[in-house]
């Protein structure tokens, strides 16, 4: 007979004291996290990299973002379609982040000049890309030697989207986008540094020199924290689809299929001189469980606080990649 799943996913956490809790630092080998991280960076993109959520950019209103040092305005036709554009105006420069959108065209405040996805002399838009939770951009100039641009971005798994649920935030660091992935590859630190979030993590599996691109990932025995004692135990896998993403996907347990989509995208240097990574996180949640549905119609009222938590996690991650990066750069 099948094994019959609990009524419930929730479980008594029979955890140590946080100071008592099994050492993790030998098994966070740097060079096998470095090698790991060398192995994403080698992948290709297509020259693709992820601009914002979806949600963000919203009919009838222009978003702006510098990326890779290229001021970007992204906004939708008539149709919903997604276009992004170069941010500035090609009459005299002026700013379009906050352009309003008329019949599907931005038009520029200061003089009224109406750009489309046709574009005009000067002003050309880019191959843009919505794949329903994130909108993306193609920068041919972030492909690297001898890569070829593609028509669509590398996606990882994700699951089905009728009767999935996601969520995105958004948190900016003095960092490269190298840091951001090395932090997401380096799964040995959940408990240690976020014990309000994950127990009894034990990395399960970790990639050797020379796997197969197929195996190249990290399995993980984890413990999600709801409150107290009281949390979810999953399997989870880490791997990177492309240079830029790392994906943690369930694959045994509650919300099977259900991930986790760690975006680094690079922003340019900062006033300082520094460079400035965007981490764009989207949470994408599923369970076959009945009344999970449910979850859908009060998305609205969710999502701010599946942000808040993702905020949360990475106001100490971003902390670590920048410290990596101040290391590395020393």
């Amino acid at each position: 007979m099948p094994k019959r799943r609990p009524v419930t996913p929730l479980r008594l956490l029979r955890t140590p004291p946080w100071a008592e809790q099994e050492p993790s630092w030998r098994g966070a080998s740097p060079a096998l996290i470095r090698a790991a991280t060398e192995r994403a960076a080698a992948r290709p993109s297509g020259g693709w990299v992820v601009l914002a959520a979806s949600r963000e950019v919203k009919p009838g209103k222009a978003f702006g973002r510098i990326v890779a040092g290229r001021e970007l305005v992204a906004w939708r036709d008539g149709a919903g379609t997604l276009h992004v554009g170069p941010g500035a105006c090609p009459h005299l420069g002026a700013a379009l982040c906050d352009a309003p959108v008329h019949d599907g065209r931005l038009v520029c405040r200061w003089h009224g000049l109406a750009l489309g996805a046709e574009g005009r002399p000067g002003w050309s838009p880019l191959p843009a890309y919505d794949d329903g939770v994130l909108a993306w951009v193609r920068l041919d100039e972030l492909l690297a030697p001898g890569e070829s641009p593609t028509t669509a971005p590398v996606l990882g798994p994700r699951p089905p989207a009728e009767g999935s649920f996601s969520a995105v935030a958004t948190v900016i660091g003095r960092c490269e986008p190298e840091d951001v992935v090395a932090n997401r590859l380096d799964p040995w630190h959940g408990a240690w540094f976020h014990p309000y979030s994950f127990a009894s993590l034990t990395v399960l599996d970790a990639p050797a020199p020379g796997v197969s691109e197929a195996e190249d990932r990290f399995l993980v025995e984890v413990s999600f924290r709801v409150a107290g004692r009281i949390g979810v135990p999953v399997h989870a896998a880490f791997s990177c689809p492309e240079p830029r993403t790392v994906t943690m996907e369930i694959v045994d347990g509650e919300g099977t299929g259900s991930v986790v989509e760690t975006h680094a995208t690079p922003l340019g240097p900062g006033p300082d001189g520094a460079p400035r990574t965007a981490v764009i996180e989207a949470v994408v949640a599923y369970s076959d469980r009945t009344g999970f549905g449910q979850v859908a119609k009060v998305g609205g009222a969710l999502r701010p606080l599946v942000r808040a938590t993702a905020a949360r996690l990475w106001k100490d991650d971003i902390a670590y990649a920048e410290r990596r990066y101040t290391v590395r750069t020393r």
